[in-house]
C-alpha cells in the first residue's frame, strides 16, 4: 500500500441544515481517510454571490492513501449523497468540499488545481485553516497560512456556536 497523505479540506454549507451538513460529511471522510484536526465552524457571510444565505465553513486536516483525483472523486460523491445540487458558480448550496493542499503537491490539471488556486484571498478558508495548520507552508507563494492569514481582513468571518453567531473579536498577530 501507498504512504499516507496530508491533505487539509475547507467544508462549506449554506442550505438546508448546515451544521449537520458539514457532520455528515466529516462522518462519510472518515470511510477513507483518518481525521487528524477539525477547526471551530465559522459563519461567514457569502463570497462571489452575494443574494444567498450565510455560510457555516470548517477547515478539516486529513490522512489517506488515496491519490489526489481518487480524493476528488471521493469528496464529490460526498457532496452529492448529502445532496448538493449543480447550480451556478459561487451559487448557494448544501455542501461544498475543496482540497486546499495535499502534501506540499503542486498540482494543475484541468479537474484539479492544488494548491486551492485562490484560498489565499478568502478569510472564510483561511481563519478556520490557521486554527489547525498555522505553520502548513504554501508551496506556490511560499508563505505560511499564519503569514497569508494576517494578509487579509476578517470581515464578515464568526465563530459559530450551537445556532447562534457569536460576535468575533478574533484577530490573527
Amino acid at each position: 500500500m501507498g504512504s499516507m497523505n496530508d491533505i487539509l479540506l475547507s467544508m462549506g454549507s449554506n442550505l438546508g441544515n448546515r451544521y449537520e451538513n458539514l457532520q455528515t460529511a466529516v462522518s462519510e471522510l472518515q470511510g477513507f481517510s483518518k481525521i487528524i484536526r477539525r477547526s471551530s465552524i465559522y459563519d461567514t457571510v457569502p463570497w462571489g454571490y452575494l443574494d444567498q444565505p450565510h455560510f457555516l465553513n470548517q477547515a478539516i486536516a486529513i490522512q489517506t492513501k488515496l491519490k489526489p483525483l481518487e480524493l476528488l472523486i471521493q469528496l464529490k460523491g460526498i457532496e452529492k449523497k448529502i445532496g448538493r445540487q449543480n447550480t451556478f458558480r459561487y451559487g448557494p448550496r448544501i455542501l461544498d468540499i475543496d482540497i486546499l493542499f495535499f502534501n506540499d503537491l503542486i498540482k494543475k490539471t484541468p479537474e484539479l488545481t492544488i494548491p486551492h488556486p485562490s484560498l489565499h484571498e478568502r478569510a472564510f478558508v483561511l481563519i478556520p485553516l490557521v486554527e489547525i495548520a498555522p505553520d502548513f507552508y504554501h508551496p506556490v507563494f511560499k508563505k505560511t497560512v499564519r503569514e497569508l492569514c494576517g494578509s487579509i481582513s476578517n470581515e464578515g468571518v464568526t465563530l459559530y456556536r450551537q445556532g447562534k453567531t457569536l460576535n468575533n473579536n478574533w484577530k490573527m498577530r
